[in-house]
């Protein structure tokens, strides 16, 4: 049957709430999405689907949820997840699996001591997970070689805490974002990376129009719509640009004279090494920004007392990130704004529990608890709770190390969990190549097919977001409940149950005999408490004796919770009392010193290449890339760069690039944009070998680390950028698409009912019948319409009556109305009669084009927000009205600003509803 879409697409409505009576269960879980920590209300109805929406109690987001988040239940699907044990692509049961991981890693323990074994685990596991694989590799087997991908995202704040504070411990919590009268963002897209949060403050914005906003980062991203002041500084020089505040706020008396001499110790140095930009002249020649502007900025931060500085990736993922942190830091210890409601720093963690893993010693250098591996009383208290055989002194190795170490012979067993280090980890190639040469790797994931996978000599198939149970921790250290809903697919188990079978064949059974995620966190939260005279900022000993029941029941809360303490009626801080976990109790000003990324702008690198999330996409899309709508926004790897850069090297919008160096290269569309710095690019990471022919982006990046942290600079590698010499562009839906795809360019992406693929290639094939019967399969007869002249191609591919592909070729990029085209596929089967209509391209007068997608929640495209306009929509809410666009999560509602700003309209202050 042909479904025909109307002549006008309907307004945008959300979805229709399901009747009461057909759901048979709410669950209350977790988001597994970033640091946010959003509450999700999972509800399962009789035939089994699922529907997810914010949970409106939930003090993360209170019934918010970003896009992402919206699409959960859109992933939950058995479609490519890894169903059983394999050994060697061959299916085996559970049994024999663990037999052969825990005899093999036993082996190597033996023969060539413990730190021959390695773990690579995920800020996506639980906190149960990661407490039991720290408590085997530190307390028995004996090793620190435990390591995870939080270490790529919020190592250097760990990092400058401690050197701080003397503990890992994030001050403050969310509604200090709400409640401060200046809010500085650095390096942090609030709007796609965190955007529950943006919507938060946003939303106080608007109630609070004195409230300021500043943003700090090379790009002028999405988040830069509601800031009062962008600063657009040259990578890298985020401690030049605070060591000249530290300076001025001294000068101008805003030190807070009675909290710095009885609280802290080490301002001398600290302003000592600020000294060389006391020059304002100084600081904007290193930081490339107008002196008006960092004037304004300076005066701004000194007469306010209310600031909150928030900061992300752009300030950790540098080879200076620890000192970026602390001098953040310093500027809020100097004048006493920290701890108290609406004012401190505030590191926003990328993953949904990188906090979690920090509290159980998740790190190569760390121990459970917020101990100190370094510590010979903090290894005792563990070790003696654990009452383990031994535990190590000696931290294991850091992320980017630790391959370094499988790539030398070092480590000879691997086991990876729940993330995808080939594409993710800076210098990607030579990971890979590390992996591939490994002895023995073991891979435990929710999908049968990631690049990580393919290495792997064992797979363990683990329980996915919705069938699994535990624990994560937020950016604002709220501890909520995840729970599953669903029957686990498969023979998934938990991460955690896999970890502790394993230790019970290692010979350690008693200390690893859990039923459940609720034991686990008993011991968990024991440890924390456990020798309470050792003082120590996290502890949750109040729940050391929870039963099943109140584990099953409980409800988000922020540490700390001691025992017999009763729970907070509010945000709980840290460090208004001055009171610090340094050794003499003070608050630490850290010396930070200004020195350029390592990798230095050559005649022929000449670009630095910046990395980061786009709005709607997660990781690798492991998870995101499933669902249709996930992919509506940004379908392709891309580029962004300058205006003046791309017409000097002949690069027009919309055609292909290549960014390259000596290690890997790239090929990505051109968005030519004045958000871009000159002199600098963007590419996002998210595209691997299963969405594109060549965008492992990570394979560019230099694996440059900080000293300290040893956090890898994501955000300054040198690269050069040419135009891809493409001799034609295509454009392509179809049913069903090859998995591995024939040419030289290719990026793929999930549509309802089907895919979409952009193509291009260097040389042009000997027919094009020959390429559409590779993308959409024998067995089709073909309706095509050519210009060879021109070089143009046009074809639909017909089965069984109905249109199963489509293909577009021309010598430039393909100008069709693509989600028009889009929209027919994903309303149904499309007659054969159809082809001709299709093959125009874009539709005729009378039928809307909806244009680029803008609104991921709502389906609404450009071309729809400019025709509101022309109706009469003067601000992102009256467009929010008229089309529903930007009403649900939001993180659409800063480029539904810009759309209004080029129709030239009045825009009022994108915000919140």
């Amino acid at each position: 049957m042909t479904r025909r879409l109307p002549a006008t697409l309907p307004e945008a409505q959300p979805a229709e709430e399901p009747r009461m009576s057909e759901i048979v269960r709410t669950t209350l879980t977790t988001c597994p999405y970033c640091g946010t920590g959003c509450g999700v209300k999972a509800e399962t109805r009789a035939d089994g689907s699922v529907t997810v929406a914010g949970d409106p109690d939930h003090p993360a987001n209170f019934g918010r949820l970003c896009v992402k988040g919206s699409a959960l239940a859109e992933t939950l699907v058995a479609d490519g997840r890894l169903l059983h044990p394999e050994i060697e692509g061959r299916r085996v049961a559970w049994d024999e699996a663990l037999d052969t991981v825990a005899e093999r890693f036993g082996a190597t323990i033996r023969e060539h001591g413990p730190d021959a074994v390695a773990l690579y685990v995920s800020g996506q596991i639980l906190t149960e997970d990661y407490y039991v694989a720290n408590k085997l590799m530190k307390g028995f087997v004996g090793s620190a070689n435990i390591d995870t991908n939080s270490r790529l995202c919020m190592a250097s704040s760990v990092a400058g805490h401690k050197r701080a504070f003397g503990t890992d411990t994030v001050p403050g919590a969310y509604e200090d974002l709400e409640t401060a009268d200046l809010v500085v963002l650095v390096g942090s897209n609030l709007a796609w990376c965190h955007p529950i949060l943006f919507q938060r403050l946003s939303a106080a914005k608007v109630a609070r129009p004195e409230m300021r906003v500043v943003t700090v980062d090379p790009r002028r991203t999405a988040t830069a719509e509601i800031a009062d002041l962008h600063l657009g500084l040259e990578p890298g020089t985020d401690v030049a640009l605070f060591a000249g505040l530290l300076g001025h706020l001294e000068r101008a008396g805003a030190r807070d004279t009675e909290f710095v001499a009885d609280h802290t110790s080490g301002l001398e140095a600290a302003l000592e090494a600020a000294a060389p930009f006391t020059d304002l002249a100084e600081v904007t020649r290193v930081t490339g920004l107008a002196g008006a502007d960092v004037a304004a900025f300076y005066d701004l931060f000194a007469a306010t007392e209310k600031v909150v500085t928030v900061y992300s990736q752009g300030v950790n993922q540098s080879s200076a990130g620890t000192d970026k942190v602390n001098a953040i830091v310093n500027c809020h210890l100097l004048t006493g704004r920290i701890g108290r409601e609406g004012l401190g720093p505030f590191s926003v963690t990328g993953q949904p529990n990188a906090m979690g893993g920090r509290e159980v010693g998740g790190l190569a250098n760390q121990l459970a608890a917020h101990l100190e591996l370094a510590d010979p009383v903090h290894r005792e208290l563990v070790q003696g709770f654990w009452n383990s055989p031994a535990i190590t002194a000696t931290p294991g190795h850091k992320a980017v190390d630790l391959f370094d170490a499988v790539a030398d012979g070092r480590v000879k067993a691997l086991w990876i969990m729940a993330t995808n280090p080939v594409d993710s980890l800076p210098d990607a190639d030579r990971v890979k190549a590390a992996i591939a040469a490994c002895p023995f790797v073991v891979v435990s994931d929710v999908m049968a097919s990631t690049d990580t996978a393919e290495l792997a000599h064992v797979l363990l198939p683990a329980q996915a977001w919705g069938e699994k149970d535990g624990t994560v921790t937020n950016s604002e250290r709220r501890v909520s409940r995840q729970r599953g809903f669903m029957t686990p697919v498969g023979e998934a188990k938990p991460d955690w149950w896999a970890l502790a079978e394993v230790a019970r064949r290692l010979g350690w059974g008693e200390a690893f005999a859990w039923e459940s995620a609720a034991a686990i966190f008993r011991e968990h939260a024991a440890l924390s408490g456990h020798r309470p005279e050792i003082a120590r900022d996290f502890d949750i000993s109040a729940f050391a004796d929870l039963s099943d029941a109140g584990f099953d029941g409980l409800s988000p809360f922020q540490w700390p919770r001691r025992r017999g303490e009763a729970a907070a009626n509010g945000p709980r801080r840290f460090f208004a009392d001055g009171r610090f976990f340094t050794a003499d109790g003070r608050g630490r000003f850290v010396a930070t010193v200004h020195r350029a990324p390592r990798s230095t702008p050559s005649a022929t690198l000449p670009f630095r290449l910046n990395t980061g999330r786009i709005r709607d996409q997660w990781h690798t899309m492991t998870r995101t890339g499933v669902a249709a709508r996930l992919s509506g926004h940004i379908a392709e790897p891309f580029v962004e760069i300058a205006p003046d850069d791309a017409e000097r090297l002949g690069i027009t919008p919309a055609s292909l690039v290549t960014v390259g160096n000596g290690r890997a290269s790239v090929v990505v569309r051109a968005l030519v944009t004045d958000r871009q710095r000159p002199g600098s690019v963007f590419v996002p990471i998210h595209w691997t070998d299963r969405f594109a022919s060549a965008a492992r982006v990570d394979a560019l990046v230099a694996p440059e680390t900080d000293p300290v942290s040893g956090q890898p600079e994501s955000k300054a590698t040198t690269v050069a950028v040419a135009r891809f010499a493409a001799a034609w562009y295509g454009f392509a839906i179809g049913r069903t698409v090859p998995e591995r795809i024939d040419g030289d360019y290719w990026a793929r992406a999930r549509i309802a009912g089907g895919e979409r693929v952009e193509l291009a290639g260097l040389v042009a094939p000997a027919a094009w019948s020959d390429v559409a019967v590779h993308l959409f399969g024998d067995g089709t007869s073909l309706t095509s319409f050519a210009d060879a002249r021109a070089g143009r191609f046009r074809l639909a591919a017909v089965r069984d009556g109905e249109v199963v592909g489509l293909l577009y070729v021309a010598p430039e990029p393909v100008e069709v109305a693509r989600d028009w085209l889009i929209g027919h596929f994903e309303a149904g089967p499309i007659a054969a009669a159809e082809a001709v209509t299709l093959l125009a391209g874009r539709p005729g007068a009378e039928v809307e084009d909806p244009g680029r997608k803008v609104c991921s929640c709502f389906g609404t495209g450009a071309n729809q927000i400019r025709k509101a306009a022309a109706a009469g929509c003067r601000s992102v809410a009256e467009v929010g009205e008229r089309l529903g666009a930007g009403t649900n999560c939001g993180s659409c509602r800063p480029e539904i600003a810009r759309l209004l700003a080029e129709e030239e309209h009045v825009v009022t202050p994108v915000a919140a509803e």
